[in-house]
């Protein structure tokens, strides 16, 4: 048998080195995705809020966008898992992703708020991008005047336009019994449901046929699934006759979908595709379109600026985001064009336009939250289950 040479060795000991690295970075907590040509000087990484990049939620989308931004641009990714969902978890992960060289930390939900107040002071040379984070969510962790700081830069979405999409699609494409179901009326959700009855008075003004259209409206106190609130949508499917559902809270929509499931009813989505994780789960065809936050032209617009050396048009602001062209798959607010479920009466063209009408201000979309729009079709507000 040959003896292995000196440069063999060399070679079966770097290799034992590197596996034995990759296995420390991973037992703390930490998933790797890199590509260490660093050239650019931008490091990226990623924290995820409670759960994982295979939710098909806010952490898969931020994932992705961020790990294909890094492979086309051959910069370095890396993203970290929390051991727990705490704040101090989350921080602790910051933490780690700082001391593993990160310059650029993307944090996607109102739930880094708080490391928004602590950590982004404690690496000044860090950039931190903070998606869905508003004001208020950092000032109610503690955030004062000077918040957010130079290294930060946070954003949120214009809800209402998605959810008026989302409501007309529903309308043109045929439904005309159609419920809304909130998890806490908080602003966000609020502005979704407000935008979503905007959708479905336009459109059925459109088709003159107002007197024919019926909104059942309800907020369920929580936001995740509940037996209670499960009977609830079961009574408007099943009893009621609602046609689909827009389940807006969390995990709330599982509600909705077991009860559409018993009904052969229909629902949409809320902030990501959440087409694959409704079907796959509950039945075949029955997510007709999600009303989306952009996150992926979010991270791409942020990242490149940066790269290109414009962080200077982020840096402290906190930016309410809609939509900004008239190409749909590139503004903030949008439908998913690939599962929406298109129609004879409302096709991908029809959406294109509709796209068109928001951008030019033709249509117009009220943000007020302080009350219900008042609108032709009739709409029951049901309050709150619990």
């Amino acid at each position: 048998m040959r003896k292995k040479s000196h440069f063999d060795r060399k070679k079966l000991l770097l290799w034992a080195a590197a596996v034995l690295l990759v296995g420390a970075l991973t037992a703390c907590g930490m998933k790797k995705h890199v590509n260490m040509n660093t050239a650019s000087g931008m490091h990226i990484a990623m924290i995820t809020d409670a759960g994982n990049i295979t939710d098909h939620g806010f952490n898969q989308t931020t994932y992705e966008a961020c790990r294909n931004w890094a492979d086309i641009n051959d910069v370095p990714f890396a993203y970290y898992m929390p051991e727990q969902d705490s704040d101090e978890a989350r921080n602790a992960s910051i933490d780690e992703a700082a001391a593993q060289g990160a310059n650029i930390i993307v944090l996607p939900g109102y739930v880094f708020a708080s490391a928004i107040v602590t950590q982004a002071e404690q690496y000044p040379d860090v950039r931190f991008v903070a998606l869905d984070v508003s004001a208020d969510d950092i000032r109610e962790k503690g955030g004062a005047e000077g918040y957010p700081g130079a290294n930060v830069y946070c954003c949120t979405y214009q809800e209402e336009l998605s959810g008026y999409m989302a409501g007309y699609a529903a309308v043109k494409s045929g439904y005309r019994h159609l419920g809304f179901l909130g998890g806490e009326p908080v602003p966000a959700v609020m502005r979704y449901g407000y935008g979503y009855l905007q959708g479905i008075d336009d459109a059925a003004a459109a088709l003159g046929i107002a007197d024919s259209v019926e909104v059942e409206y309800v907020y369920g106190g929580l936001f995740y699934g509940d037996d209670i609130v499960t009977e609830v949508m079961d009574t408007w499917y099943g009893t009621m006759g609602v046609e689909v559902v827009f389940a807006c809270g969390g995990r709330i929509y599982t509600s909705a979908a077991e009860a559409a499931a018993r009904a052969q009813g229909k629902v949409i989505g809320v902030d990501s595709d959440q087409q694959f994780v409704i079907d796959s789960a509950y039945g075949q065809d029955m997510t007709i379109t999600s009303a989306m936050k952009g996150l992926s032209p979010t991270i791409n617009s942020v990242l490149t600026g940066i790269r290109d050396g414009n962080w200077d048009n982020f840096a402290g602001k906190i930016e309410n985001l809609g939509i900004v062209t008239d190409i749909a798959e590139e503004n903030y607010v949008q439908l998913p064009i690939r599962t929406t479920q298109w129609t004879s009466s409302f096709k991908e063209k029809d959406y294109r336009a509709l796209v068109k009408e928001l951008y030019t201000g033709r249509i117009t979309v009220s943000s007020d939250v302080s009350a219900m729009p008042e609108t032709s079709v009739h709409v029951t507000d049901h309050g709150r289950i619990q």
